[in-house]
């Protein structure tokens, strides 16, 4: 999994109890989040898609393409998020092309793991 520790030594996070909803799919996205501590879960549905852990960020795709929420993000134990706004996130991509590969790494090993997830093969036309 992609590890982007730029935000490891922020003093600036918010915390969220074990058990925590940070969001719900379907709600507006105007901040992402990385994990300085803890361990969070993102839920499609009742299901457990991905663990988030230090160094990972997820609420990403909000930022990106400025639509709802597409999954659930709830805190497995008690954690430490920094909050990314959609200004530091753009000043981030433009300023530091090496978090704009990271985060595209990211996406490229989610959307790979949803493929595997729906038994899609590369080469099998959707």
């Amino acid at each position: 999994m992609v590890n982007i520790n730029i935000f490891s030594k922020s003093s600036e996070y918010d915390t969220f109890l074990k058990g925590a909803v940070i969001f719900k799919a379907g709600d507006s996205g105007d901040l992402a989040y990385a994990v300085k501590e803890g361990v969070v879960n993102i839920l499609v549905g009742e299901r457990v898609v991905e663990q988030v852990k230090p160094g990972g960020i997820f609420g990403e795709m909000a930022l990106i393409d400025h639509n709802t929420r597409s999954a659930t993000a709830v805190a497995a134990t008690d954690c430490q998020l920094v909050p990314i706004s959609a200004r530091q996130f753009t000043l981030l991509v433009q300023q530091t092309p090496f978090f704009a590969l990271e985060v595209m790494r990211l996406m490229a090993e989610r959307l790979r793991s949803a493929n595997e997830c729906l038994q899609i093969s590369p080469h099998t036309p959707a």
